[in-house]
């Protein structure tokens, strides 16, 4: 019997696998229940590029302490802060990893800010 997390890694190996192939810069997601992370790593998968979160001081002044980093309107605000921050590292193409996590939610939320503010996956 595989736990919940042992499930989604394993949906998420044949994606990491893919994106591999390709060669392109990806954007992969983590969501706890109180923070979602986002980073650009680059197509070689040796160095990241650019990463956001809601752990970050920055955004926290933004949304407060109360840790509200759960919730999608954090999660839109990560999307465009990580493809501001991509533009600056030169990426513009990226390849969207949900890291097994489903595209709904505050996962979908990120990936259209992403999109909004220029990201092209």
């Amino acid at each position: 019997m595989l736990t919940k997390k042992e499930q989604r890694l394993r949906r998420s190996r044949q994606t990491r696998i893919r994106i591999a192939t390709q060669g392109v810069a990806r954007l992969t997601v983590n969501r706890t229940n109180l923070h979602i992370y986002a980073s650009v790593i680059s197509g070689d998968g040796t160095k990241v590029l650019a990463a956001a979160s809601t752990a970050e001081v920055e955004v926290r002044k933004e949304f407060g302490t109360s840790g509200k980093g759960g919730n999608v309107a954090a999660a839109q605000a990560i999307g465009k802060r990580i493809a501001e921050k991509a533009k600056a590292a030169g990426v513009e193409k990226v390849a969207f990893d949900r890291a097994g996590f489903a595209y709904h939610g505050r996962v979908k939320a990120l990936a259209d800010a992403a999109r909004e503010a220029g990201l092209q996956f």
